[in-house]
């Protein structure tokens, strides 16, 4: 609560009324684009990719950057499960803990996105750290991952999605949540964070029992900021972005497009930037959340490219190059949708609400990612 105190005093310095719903909005928003400066900087310098991490164990056995992601997955769990255990989040209001397991949407949208991102050389967030850094083969990325999203979310792919991929599911009776906590039966506030921590130590026992990986500084750095930023997205949409509507009188959480608390992820709000921009005359798309991390982290790769001289521009060296990454973009819009989100929207946010949805696509991600890589190096070898 402290941190929403100083908020408050901060914005109300500024002469305007924190319980007023655009002063929230527009404070989350603010806030919003800071973290994710931060993210985009730090994912810059330290080349922060899930991608990277995979193709390092699939090809050279290097596991340093998969320990710096599984280090921002345990601080993730960690902050989420201390942030449940104190009533600063509700995670039942998230997109990720309902009732019912979309199994068959979470694999199949996992599986294409782990494909996606590897044709694509990058997931969604290294795409927006790329983008900021010069390269011109994100921006076609941009534009065809957030087509396919925008197509999967209100268009043609959409209708298919809910259809079919979302008609067979599971649904859960543990507290009407899918989270291993509640199917566990912990159902206390002290035993789902004993589980949480749990899970949190073991995987920073196997991060940093690796002598290696303690010495290298910007994988640290990333694991631990990344981790740490995601903790304060649900902090501040749960906490400072939760209000009343003035028009309805009900309880709403501002500035999200979910309408519930929402933490790092960009596919959706990639498709959401391209609406907005779109539509931006139109009086009821605004900036969200969301549309702030993603231009937040552009920002700051920009930054941190311009700042260390590694900004470059950089071009497709084929066709055959562009045509593999404009598959990759829409495998990752179709995918990211489908599953309700991408290495870090479900990786990272996801995992930490403990969802077994979200466990069940990263497998899927990750076996995508790693089956694709195989499969390149194959037709590799054939061709040479």
């Amino acid at each position: 609560m402290e941190g929403i105190d100083l908020i408050s005093q901060a914005v109300t310095a500024l002469g305007w009324d924190p319980s007023d719903a655009s002063i929230k909005t527009r404070t989350v928003v603010w806030l919003a684009f800071v973290l994710a400066f931060i993210f985009g900087y730090v994912g810059n310098k330290t080349q922060f990719c899930t991608m990277g991490a995979v193709s390092d164990i699939v090809n050279m056995n290097h596991w340093d950057r998969m320990r710096a992601w599984l280090l921002a997955i345990a601080i993730a769990i960690l902050g989420t499960s201390l942030l449940v255990y104190t009533g600063q989040l509700d995670v039942s209001k998230t997109i990720y803990t309902g009732s019912s397991i979309y199994w068959l949407a979470a694999l199949v949208g996992g599986l294409s996105f782990g494909v996606g991102m590897t044709l694509a050389g990058g997931c969604g967030q290294r795409t927006l750290v790329r983008l900021g850094g010069g390269n011109l083969k994100s921006v076609v990325v941009f534009l065809f991952m957030g087509f396919a999203a925008l197509m999967t979310l209100t268009g043609i792919l959409g209708a298919f999605r809910v259809s079919v991929l979302q008609a067979d599911a599971v649904t859960v009776h543990a507290a009407g949540l899918q989270t291993l906590p509640a199917l566990f039966g912990l159902v206390t506030p002290t035993s789902a964070l004993a589980l949480g921590l749990a899970i949190s130590v073991a995987l920073l026992l196997f991060v940093f029992l690796n002598r290696e990986f303690r010495r290298s500084g910007d994988n640290l750095l990333a694991g631990v900021v990344i981790g740490l930023i995601i903790v304060a997205g649900w902090y501040l949409t749960s906490r400072f972005g939760f209000g009343m509507n003035p028009d309805t009188l009900e309880d709403v959480y501002f500035a999200t497009n979910s309408r519930g608390p929402e933490s790092m992820s960009f596919v959706a709000p990639l498709a959401y930037t391209l609406n907005l921009g779109i539509l931006w005359t139109d009086s009821s798309t605004v900036v969200t959340f969301g549309i702030a991390s993603v231009l937040g982290v552009v920002a700051g790769s920009l930054v941190y490219g311009l700042v260390a001289g590694t900004f470059r521009v950089e071009a497709f060296s084929s066709a055959g190059d562009m045509g593999r990454h404009i598959l990759g973009a829409l495998l990752m819009g179709f995918g990211g949708i489908t599953a309700f989100g991408c290495t870090i929207g479900q990786g990272v946010t996801g995992i930490s609400t403990l969802a077994v949805s979200s466990f069940i696509v990263l497998a899927g991600i990750l076996a995508g990612a790693a089956i694709t890589m195989k499969v390149q190096y194959q037709l590799m070898m054939r061709e040479a």
